[in-house]
């Protein structure tokens, strides 16, 4: 291997790190993370994430119980996950743990089938994509 090609090599790597650095990736499980994709929040395989407007920020609950969650989905994270920036946890009513961002818990729609689906924006004008 010639050490131009070398170089290249470990060039296009570094600008590959480079360009994922800025990406807030979020594990919230051993098999899922949150990331950044066109410009919102999704899910590893590409599922849309939403905020409530019931919900207050900082409260430390949701309001989206019962049928509620049947519909949007908690975005659950494992108990002892370790999170930092604008993330953090929710207790939920039945103790499980769910994530927020920027304090407001997070959700997925029900009735998103395909990555990338964000038929959840604006439901009943109180559903929202959730742009970082």
């Amino acid at each position: 291997m010639t050490h131009f090609f070398k170089l290249t090599v470990v060039a296009i790597f570094a600008f590959i790190l480079a360009a994922c650095a800025g990406t807030p990736d979020v594990k919230t499980s051993s098999a899922d993370f949150i990331k950044v994709n066109n410009g919102i929040l999704t899910s590893s395989y590409g599922k849309t994430v939403y905020t409530f407007d019931k919900d207050q920020a900082g409260s430390g609950k949701s309001e989206c119980v019962m049928t509620c969650a049947d519909n949007w989905p908690p975005v659950y994270v494992e108990p002892a996950i370790k999170l930092s920036g604008d993330f953090s946890i929710v207790n939920r009513n039945d103790g499980q743990k769910q994530l927020a961002y920027k304090g407001k818990p997070l959700y997925f729609f029900a009735k998103d089938m395909n990555p990338g689906d964000k038929t959840g924006d604006n439901v009943n004008n109180v559903w929202h994509v959730v742009a970082p």
